[in-house]
């Protein structure tokens, strides 16, 4: 399933409680503002108020914790934003607050579904979102998972609120958010791991420092938007940029050799994948 087109007006059906507004968090509220939602319809939940303060001076309220939002219907959606270490505690006061058709919606790494049944019970609705930084931009890739008990109308909820931030994909086996965990959680952080190295490389080929850093920074932005854009697969971009004899042609004999990036990166996400399984365990 696809996300919803990013100038759809996104529909709640009643409030959403966010607990917790760090860059996620945040990321995923300008996001459904920008998508039309009306500040009334959404309570922020934040210990710290410099976090919450640029959303608060826009009209939304404000609490710095589950007890003390004020009294009113039950949620149409609860959207949990914390750190994992901080989700017992926001699972027993959410619990309290949700009503028979409440989602719950979480963007946690390493808490699973059956984690989430057992605070609001096996007949919540209740979907698991693997997104990624990217999100501040609108550019993040989140892919959901669901329980049994989450309808189309709330899973379709939950797809729309995750694509306000980017695109979304979903899995109906929740053992594969591990290696989405791997994938395009970390993601991100390959990639930047992947500017460093080449403006290192860049100098270490006599290029000054911050020329190099700029190339660097410039071309896997520019060759991002280039894939995004073309619809082309990967590898053809990819021969695309290498002629016959040419220069690129030697530097990708050695990043495609046997023992080469495809090699290393295998290992590194097998690793993280191990890592989200025992996170989870």
């Amino acid at each position: 399933m696809s996300g919803t087109a990013l100038d759809e007006k996104l529909y709640l059906g009643g409030p959403l409680i966010l607990v917790g507004c760090g860059k996620m968090g945040a990321a995923m509220l300008e996001g459904w503002l920008t998508r039309g939602v009306s500040v009334r319809d959404i309570f922020m939940v934040e210990p710290h108020a410099e976090s919450a303060a640029p959303f608060a001076a826009r009209g939304i309220v404000h609490a710095s914790s589950l007890n003390e939002l004020p009294a009113g219907k039950a949620p149409a959606v609860i959207v949990l934003a914390v750190k994992p270490q901080q989700m017992d505690t926001a699972i027993g006061a959410g619990a309290a607050l949700a009503g028979p058709g409440t989602l719950v919606l979480s963007i946690a790494a390493g808490r699973t579904i059956g984690y989430f049944e057992s605070g609001f019970g096996a007949a919540a609705a209740i979907v698991r979102a693997m997104p990624n930084t990217p999100a501040a931009v609108g550019r993040g890739m989140s892919v959901l998972c669901a329980n049994a008990a989450a309808g189309s109308d709330q899973r379709a909820l939950a797809g729309s609120l995750m694509a306000a931030v980017g695109e979304v994909a979903w899995v109906e086996d929740e053992a594969l958010l591990d290696a989405v965990t791997a994938v395009s959680g970390g993601g991100p952080a390959y990639v930047f791991l992947l500017i460093e190295c080449l403006a290192r490389a860049g100098v270490e080929a006599g290029l000054p420092e911050e020329l190099s850093m700029r190339i660097a920074r410039a071309t896997v932005a520019g060759s991002g938007e280039l894939v995004r854009q073309s619809g082309l697969p990967a590898s053809k971009l990819r021969e695309n940029v290498t002629s016959p004899a040419g220069t690129t042609l030697e530097a990708l004999q050695v990043l495609m050799a046997s023992d080469g990036l495809q090699a290393l990166m295998d290992r590194a996400i097998a690793a993280a994948t191990r890592r989200s399984r025992e996170l989870a365990s």
